[in-house]
């Protein structure tokens, strides 16, 4: 059964917007329109998507099943449009996600690395907000990013780059503050929290980044966990950093979408790892990824298979790549506008 894109987004945002009128006004169409569009797709579908009232626009349960698959798939056809057009740019670049600070203080190693390496592309690095790199790698606004654990990895594969202590981040007045370490359990954290525990505190404390998450902490106000790296760049005199012994590490990964087969991007890879192998920063172990772990899956890919992750039985085996070299000379990136 074929159906249209355009009447599915019509039919996303009435589920979105919960009102024939609001989805009009956001689509630029006349409600009559939108209300014909939506009754030919129930037609063709055979099912009934909303169940309308005067006063609410509800759907019903095969509109939920649809909702579900449609944003995805609206997803990856925008973001196929977008790369589709950038790849006939006379001039390319791998786009890199990255959130300012939180790149492990591996970024400048990485550019430089990757700009040595066989099929190298040039690197434009697109700064992101607090969570916002898979969005962009999904809708094709980037094309590799450069994040900490947790993400949501749907449609998304990774490897880890860097493994690095977390510190706890005190005011300096802090009856722990002296200390030369301290344990989760003085902090009142559990080991399921420290992940998203920065993070839940920007959102619940109501700052917008790092910057006034600290501000608030050097106040007294609250404490977090953070990687020791984001903590280097940003000393503060009301702040102290305090190793925690019994802490999960942070873990920095590259990832990229699942379906790319850029060599661009697993020349960028393979640059991320030897970057923090060469500081000492790399992982003796290989993140367990989602289809690529067992003999006789993905994990054993041909050497000819040109995907960024494809393995070859090295560790972080983004090799066997075949192609004309191009390496480049210096740092080959730009940075992007940030437009958050």
């Amino acid at each position: 059964m074929a159906v249209e894109s355009r009447p599915v987004r019509y039919f996303v945002a009435v589920a979105e917007e919960r009102s024939f009128t609001r989805a009009a006004e956001r689509l630029g169409i006349t409600g009559p329109a939108l209300s014909r569009a939506i009754r030919n797709l129930e037609t063709d579908l055979g099912v009934r998507l909303f169940e309308r009232s005067t006063r609410v626009v509800e759907l019903t349960e095969p509109g939920a099943v649809l909702l579900a698959h449609a944003r995805p798939a609206l997803e990856a056809l925008d973001a196929a449009a977008r790369r589709t057009v950038r790849a006939s740019a006379p001039h390319r670049s791998v786009l890199l996600a990255v959130k300012a600070d939180t790149d492990g203080g591996l970024l400048e190693h990485i550019l430089a690395a990757a700009a040595a390496e066989p099929d190298a592309e040039p690197v434009t690095v697109r700064l992101c907000g607090w969570r916002e790199h898979t969005r962009l790698l999904r809708t094709g606004e980037a094309d590799a990013a450069l994040m900490f654990e947790p993400y949501d990895p749907g449609g998304i594969d990774s490897d880890v780059v860097a493994v690095e202590p977390r510190v706890a981040a005190l005011p300096a007045d802090h009856a722990l503050a002296g200390a030369s370490r301290v344990r989760l359990a003085d902090l009142g954290i559990g080991p399921e929290e420290v992940d998203e525990r920065a993070e839940r505190d920007i959102g619940e404390l109501g700052v917008h980044d790092l910057a006034q998450l600290l501000a608030l902490i050097g106040l007294g106000a609250t404490t977090t966990v953070l990687p020791r790296s984001v903590a280097a760049r940003y000393p503060r005199q009301a702040v102290a950093y305090v190793p925690i012994e019994d802490c999960p590490p942070a873990r920095l990964v590259i990832a990229w979408p699942e379906r790319s087969r850029s060599r661009g991007v697993a020349a960028l890879v393979r640059a991320a790892t030897a970057a923090a192998e060469s500081r000492g920063m790399g992982t003796a172990v290989e993140a367990p990824r989602p289809g690529l772990t067992a003999a006789g899956d993905r994990g054993t890919v041909s050497t000819t298979d040109d995907r960024p992750g494809a393995r070859t039985g090295e560790r972080h085996g983004i090799s066997g790549l075949t192609g004309p070299a191009s390496p480049r000379a210096g740092h080959a990136y730009t940075l992007a506008e940030n437009r958050n």
